[in-house]
């Protein structure tokens, strides 16, 4: 799954070096790091409580 959030990054950084947008590639990228890093807590924490 990890080379799919490198696809939509490198997309994203396309884009946005076309647009002339990188303030926006730099919070998108920020966005999408956050999300990540809760999705895999949440998925920990799942995990955790199945195994009780």
């Amino acid at each position: 799954m990890n080379w799919l959030y490198t696809l939509y990054f490198f997309a994203l950084g396309v884009i946005s070096f076309l647009t002339n947008e990188i303030v926006t590639f730099a919070m998108l990228g920020i966005i999408l790091l956050s999300l990540t890093n809760i999705n895999s807590t949440l998925k920990e924490i799942l995990k955790a409580i199945k195994e009780k």
